[in-house]
């Protein structure tokens, strides 16, 4: 991501929690962490409208790293400069407590991509929309434009699991022949590990996250082809594959938000150019699409089909 994938549903603890970290093969090149994180009577970090700082993970592109090689990492240079702040940038690996450690504790102060309405923090207008992508060697001569094509019952298929593409591949009867990948990813394994898994043939079709499978495609050495795959919401609503994202700030901390607001109105060409640079997919921002209004249809939903059984 980009802070994992989303928390409280599968996709949220796709992009949130991710699989989107690794140790990196030379450990001593990632910044220290504080090992003081979190004990009582820590000296307090007060926050400044001077500085843009930055809590991120320092091995999780193509979102962030500690090189600031990242879309996410760009993204914050250009509304820093906008806002003529001085940039810096937290580090701590994007697993459970990654809030409570950060931004909670005020050693940060900025995310970059969070859903829009997540609870934990205040969030701007949606700044881009992405998906999920269909992603296959290019030698394959697949032609895969929907979770019906036929190019997609060929082969092994590579899905995030418990994601909300495991849902329409369940639908049309491909999840049998589905390798999962996990949400939160092993630390021994790289961001990369799906398209990897492609380019060597471990398997046929990669379902990924569309930053994910968008930016490790455009890297690899075997050429590959990425098609945006539809929204599937309409067809089962378990299988919103389709996000708004946005920057979050903590709770009351409207100055900043204001500030940042005004960055991202004023920089919108400039971060999709940075966007297209690293093969993320996006779309228009659908206004309203919010995750807690997909919670809460969710939960009525659920409620009708319990009643009905």
């Amino acid at each position: 991501m980009m802070l994992k994938q989303f928390k409280k549903s599968a996709l949220f603890v796709s992009l949130l929690l991710s699989a989107n970290i690794a140790l990196a093969d030379a450990i001593d090149e990632i910044p220290p962490l504080n090992p003081d994180e979190g004990r009582p009577g820590e000296i307090a970090r007060v926050p400044s409208l001077k500085e843009f700082r930055v809590c991120t993970d320092p091995d999780n592109l193509p979102f962030s790293n500690n090189k600031q090689e990242g879309f996410e990492d760009k993204i914050a240079a250009v509304l820093a400069k906008d806002l003529g702040q001085e940039l810096s940038f937290m580090y701590a690996f994007n697993r459970f407590g990654f809030l409570r450690n950060t931004i909670k504790a005020r050693r940060c102060d900025v995310l970059m991509g969070v859903p829009p309405d997540y609870d934990p923090v205040m969030t701007s207008k949606p700044y881009y929309r992405t998906g999920h992508v269909f992603v296959w060697r290019k030698d394959s001569g697949y032609n895969i434009t929907d979770y019906s094509s036929p190019d997609l019952k060929k082969g092994l298929v590579g899905t995030t699991d418990k994601s909300p593409t495991t849902v329409p591949l369940n639908d049309n009867g491909i999840i049998g022949n589905a390798k999962p990948y996990r949400i939160q990813r092993n630390l021994n394994n790289p961001p990369s590990l799906m398209i990897d898994d492609l380019a060597k043939g471990v398997i046929d079709v990669a379902v990924a996250w569309g930053p994910i499978g968008g930016y490790f495609a455009k890297k690899s050495e075997v050429p590959m082809e990425v098609k945006l795959a539809p929204e599937y919401e309409k067809t089962n609503a378990r299988g919103k594959t389709y996000w708004n994202i946005s920057i979050a700030v903590r709770h009351g901390d409207k100055e900043r938000m204001k500030l940042i607001q005004g960055a991202l109105d004023r920089n919108q060409d400039k971060i999709f150019a940075i966007l297209d640079e690293y093969g993320v997919p996006h779309v228009p921002v659908v206004e309203g699409d919010a995750i807690l209004k997909t919670f809460r249809q969710n939960k009525k939903r659920h409620k009708e089909e319990a009643a009905k059984q």
